[in-house]
């Protein structure tokens, strides 16, 4: 999450400000319990733990060796967690200079956190200047009140290797738009906040799909 030193979400503005606590925890694995601080920023709130151990249980068959990309780090709770229930590598992309300094610190300070690369940029930026990069795994939470999803998504999207999984959080009436070839595995909700989970499927068996559903031929798409 954008400037903010846990997982944090700008907030509807709609929704009640609340007051940040000290700290989040990582919630399983090998580095679990380590606290990681939380600023106290205007405008922001760490996502509950519930939320992320719900993520993660829907995440953890395909998380040992994944390459991860966490955007809009912020303390990096979803790029930490990964790398604590085994994922290989973990991106963490975060654009205030003093955050990204803790959130090396963070990793300095864990038995195999060399394994997570920090960097300061603006997500934005950031992605516009890479390559394509086969992350399994990519974490997209920026701060609601910017509306980043489309853009951050137009940019991401192609970065991905063929059955990635991508984790969207957005306010609760808003559904960022993918394309047919993303297909939604599981979905939550708290009254604040939707939480969603998308598998990329390849573009040839999600072109005949929506071909076959067009011309009203159910059958099975020959590979």
């Amino acid at each position: 999450m954008r400037h903010a030193i846990t997982r944090l979400q700008s907030r509807s503005m709609k929704t009640p400000r609340r007051s940040a606590p000290g700290s989040v925890r990582i919630i399983g694995g090998r580095w679990r319990g380590t606290r990681l601080a939380v600023a106290d920023h205007p405008g922001f709130r760490p996502t509950p733990d519930r939320v992320r151990e719900t993520l993660f249980n829907w995440l953890q068959p395909v998380l040992p060796g994944a390459r991860v990309l966490d955007l809009f780090a912020g303390s990096g709770a979803l790029g930490l967690e990964s790398l604590s229930r085994g994922a290989a590598h973990a991106t963490l992309v975060e654009n205030d200079n003093v955050l990204a300094s803790a959130l090396r610190d963070v990793a300095g300070r864990l038995e195999g956190g060399s394994a997570a690369d920090v960097i300061q940029a603006d997500a934005l930026g950031w992605l516009a200047t890479q390559q394509p990069t086969p992350f399994d795994v990519a974490f997209v939470d920026p701060p609601f009140a910017a509306g980043l999803w489309d853009r951050a998504l137009a940019l991401l999207l192609p970065m991905l290797r063929d059955g990635a999984w991508l984790y969207l959080e957005s306010p609760a009436e808003v559904l960022p738009a993918l394309p047919p070839h993303w297909v939604l595995h599981r979905e939550g909700r708290t009254r604040e906040v939707r939480f969603a989970l998308y598998v990329q499927r390849p573009r040839a068996i999600a072109g005949a799909d929506t071909l076959a559903a067009a011309t009203g031929n159910d059958s099975e798409p020959h590979r």
